[in-house]
């Protein structure tokens, strides 16, 4: 299968203190990281790109591993997660999905097997183009207090022959979260909804 050619990869982390509220007295901490990779499938139609997701599963390991260091290292601390994808203008939407397995399987693996399905997001767009990641509770989806999304975007990518693969981790709820549902502290993690 074709290699994993990555152009280059992007880290942010954000602390968030208010939102004209009070000051958080523990500020949540927002991660993306993202890597620019050669879109393999680019300006063809091909049948058969599953097996492509195996080749990427290293590549969602390292990005999951360094994303983690970067919010602090300490597994116990990540409480949201969620992933997605930009794919260049010579792509295809299904290209974009080549990440599901990936990128949900690394943040899994070294978040210790979370529980919740991990939320995406994917479309097919130009240089600069923005989309906003999901996030949800890693143990359970309808925790309402992690309801949440991050936007991300490259000024250079994706070029129209690459694929931007993006995961997304924070340490806490929404700053002011305050509007009731499934508490974290009720959440049983049996069947990563509840």
């Amino acid at each position: 299968m074709h290699p994993v050619n990555v152009r280059k990869l992007v880290l942010q982390i954000e602390e968030i203190f208010h939102e004209g509220g009070p000051v958080a007295a523990n500020p949540p901490r927002r991660g993306v990281i993202l890597a620019v990779i050669e879109n393999p499938f680019a300006g063809r139609y091909v049948e058969d790109i599953s097996s492509y997701m195996e080749t990427l599963k290293p590549l969602g390991l390292e990005m999951a591993e360094k994303l983690l260091e970067a919010l602090g290292g300490d597994v116990s601390a990540i409480e949201g997660y969620g992933k997605g994808s930009i794919v260049g203008e010579a792509g295809e939407l299904e290209h974009g999905a080549l990440w599901h397995v990936p990128g949900g399987y690394s943040m899994r693996e070294v978040l210790g097997n979370a529980k919740a399905i991990v939320p995406s997001a994917k479309k097919v767009g130009g240089l600069g183009t923005r989309l906003d990641i999901p996030v949800t509770h890693i143990n359970a989806s309808y925790v309402r207090s992690h309801f949440d999304a991050i936007e991300i975007g490259i000024p250079d990518a994706p070029r129209r022959n690459e694929l931007v693969f993006a995961l997304a981790m924070t340490t806490g709820p929404r700053v002011h979260a305050r509007l009731g549902g499934l508490a974290v502290e009720d959440v049983k993690g049996e069947d990563g909804l509840r």
